[in-house]
């Protein structure tokens, strides 16, 4: 793949918003510990995911998902997405300064639910956007998402010279399976629960982020901003069965593989290393790191395999403990979270990366403008 052509789309505004708060400590305490018969092992898992807290549209000790059809948990996307929608985009609308009637292209982004007429339908109506906004959705590609509907964005802005919505939404907390307290087939009876599943139930937590993309040369755009210049992608097909998202009659089930880690560090240090490189960068001097925060283990292993300095992470790791593992909406947290760190410069370039299904990686390259 070659770089994509000068010149490239800028970010202009970024928002997110996210669902009541709820503790880690609280949710073992009030609903995962008492399904699993306070094992203490089970307790070390979920507490040493990297969460302190997270932000979920149902709290199962309030009200209990996991067993409802698929039909109901749909049902509640629509209801609760719909407002988490508007509000991220009306803040990134703001945050850039754009009215909504010049957005061009509306797309939005999501692994955990789906209606039609859907999120976009209802966004574009309650916000004011053109009758003549076109919308997209891209749907089911997991963690990863964000970057490969961030490149479509900019196209589509750099092409038409308009203005482009990206919506990043998931719910993850409405797909709460109703066999987590029995083990998984082929798992060490004694154990009396699904591992992958108690560490998936660890992490996830839900959120709205969006970003608004215009072409470059904009009058009114302002210096500190990430000019995207650059996306790349690598699948380990052969590692496919590693991390799944499937639908069930109740909810969708995540299939999270402990040997993701092990993939992603035989292939991230050469991802970023050819995004960089054929975009006339070191690796070395990039400036700012907006890694998916997967769990502490995979923020660990990009570390490593990259070399970077202690810190690096920093944003991501922040991320994380705030938020939990958001699926596509996350590295669009973190890039936010960088973005107003004050720490970059102009002219500095900016990675971020993120990993999903496939076993798919993705990264992209930005540089912040003068």
């Amino acid at each position: 793949m070659t770089a994509l052509p000068s010149p490239p789309a800028l970010v202009t505004g970024s928002a997110q918003a996210f669902p009541p708060v709820v503790r880690q400590r609280d949710l073992w305490d009030r609903y995962f510990g008492p399904l699993l018969g306070g094992d203490r092992w089970a307790e070390r898992v979920f507490m040493h995911a990297g969460v302190e807290r997270r932000h979920c549209v149902v709290d199962p000790a309030v009200e209990d998902v996991s067993g409802w059809s698929t039909a109901a948990r749909m049902r509640r996307y629509a209801d609760e997405g719909t407002a988490l929608a508007k509000a991220a985009v009306a803040g990134a609308l703001d945050d850039a300064g754009v009215s909504p009637d010049r957005v061009g292209l509306l797309a939005v982004v999501s692994c955990t639910g789906y209606a039609a007429p859907g999120i976009d339908i209802r966004v574009a109506a309650d916000l004011g956007f053109s009758p003549g906004t076109e919308r997209l959705l891209l749907g089911h590609m997991g963690c990863h998402a964000a970057i490969p509907a961030l490149g479509t964005v900019a196209d589509r802005a750099r092409a038409r010279g308009s203005v482009a919505v990206l919506l990043c939404l998931e719910l993850t907390s409405l797909h709460l399976q109703p066999d987590l307290a029995r083990p998984a087939a082929g798992a060490a009876p004694t154990r009396g629960f699904d591992l992958d599943q108690l560490v998936s139930h660890a992490l996830f937590g839900d959120a709205a982020a969006a970003v608004v993309v215009e072409p470059a040369g904009t009058p009114r755009l302002a210096a500190g901003q990430l000019r995207l210049l650059d996306i790349a992608a690598r699948s380990d097909l052969a590692s496919a069965d590693h991390m799944t998202w499937e639908v069930t009659d109740h909810g969708f089930r995540m299939g999270l593989s402990r040997r993701v880690p092990d993939v992603l560090a035989r292939h991230v240090a050469p991802l970023v290393d050819e995004l960089c490189r054929r975009n006339g960068r070191d690796p070395a001097a990039v400036a700012g790191w907006a890694v998916h925060p997967g769990g502490p283990r995979v923020l660990d292993v990009v570390a490593d395999r990259l070399g970077l300095p202690a810190g690096a992470l920093e944003s991501s790791r922040e991320v994380l403990a705030e938020h939990g593992n958001c699926s596509s909406a996350t590295v669009l947290v973190v890039l936010d979270r960088l973005g107003r760190s004050g720490s970059l410069q102009a002219g500095q370039a900016v990675v971020a990366l993120a990993f999903g299904p496939g076993l798919t990686l993705y990264a992209a390259l930005l540089e912040v403008t003068a």
